[in-house]
């Protein structure tokens, strides 16, 4: 139980800005094991979100209430995941060859490619937040209240995420030669341990929401679709993933879990 408490720790350190015990450090055996615990930090990043969006819901509307939600979870991840996405956007939409892709996406400077992609990203994000609370107020599904049904989607859609994301571990292999990237060890081996982990903490919130209404599982599919095009477009460029293409999977399939949501409440 002792390890299992580090490794978390260690997952807890790597993927976000929260305070750890002072004997955690990026050991890489341990952030190697980390990966089973990175949809669990997608509950801790989603219920930060959630419940700064309920308080400020109180005194503020939605829309603003949003805006302070997705300020909190950066906040919270340090823009880990955004930081990924914009760099891939720079790297894919600037680079033509594998060198230079990786060669962009090392580089710390933002482009225009990562700021376009990372305005169209945050406005369609909160925009499908807003019809989604929107349909939650209007529909006859909620479970015991409304803020508990809110709760389980901000939840589900931050670990399912991230779930998607870690599975491209397990399945490609990492791009870079160099050592020094932070997010190699995470690359390196992995057992049935890391695959059982990151799948009960990914999936276990969005089963329970689905209990109520099993339709909502069908929004895994064109997640998942999405994981399969973007790790074969990662594959074709650079052979394999980086840390950011991690990250930009992570937050593209955010978005699409939102919108999948959406249009299966539209249709059932």
């Amino acid at each position: 139980m002792k390890k299992q408490l580090h490794i978390f720790f260690t997952a807890l350190m790597f993927y976000t800005r929260i305070p750890c015990p002072k004997n955690i450090d990026h050991n890489p055996d341990y952030l190697n094991k980390a990966s089973r615990y990175f949809p669990l930090i997608g509950w801790i990043v989603g219920g930060i979100c959630f419940g700064v969006y309920y308080l400020a819901s109180i005194v503020f509307s939605v829309e603003i209430a949003l805006i302070l939600s997705m300020i909190a979870g950066i906040l919270t991840t340090g823009a880990f995941h955004e930081d990924g996405f914009a760099d891939v956007c720079d790297g894919f939409g600037g680079g033509w060859t594998k060198e230079k892709i990786l060669l962009i996406m090392k580089d710390s400077a933002i482009g225009a490619y990562g700021a376009i992609g990372l305005v169209l990203l945050f406005l369609l994000k909160f925009q499908s937040l807003i019809q989604l609370i929107s349909n939650i107020q209007y529909s006859e599904f909620t479970i015991y209240n409304l803020q508990f049904t809110i709760f389980l989607l901000f939840i589900s859609a931050h670990s399912v995420s991230r779930l998607v994301a870690i599975s491209i571990v397990f399945t490609h292999q990492y791009s870079r030669e160099d050592t020094s990237s932070k997010s190699k060890p995470i690359a390196q081996n992995f057992t049935w341990k890391e695959v059982i982990g990151a799948s009960f903490f990914g999936l276990l919130p969005f089963v329970v929401l689905s209990f109520f209404q099993w339709q909502l599982l069908l929004a895994l599919v064109p997640v998942f679709l999405a994981r399969f095009f973007l790790a074969r477009y990662f594959q074709k460029w650079i052979d394999g993933y980086t840390g950011d293409c991690l990250g930009a999977t992570q937050q593209v399939c955010e978005v699409i879990f939102y919108l999948s949501i959406i249009a299966i409440w539209k249709f059932i």
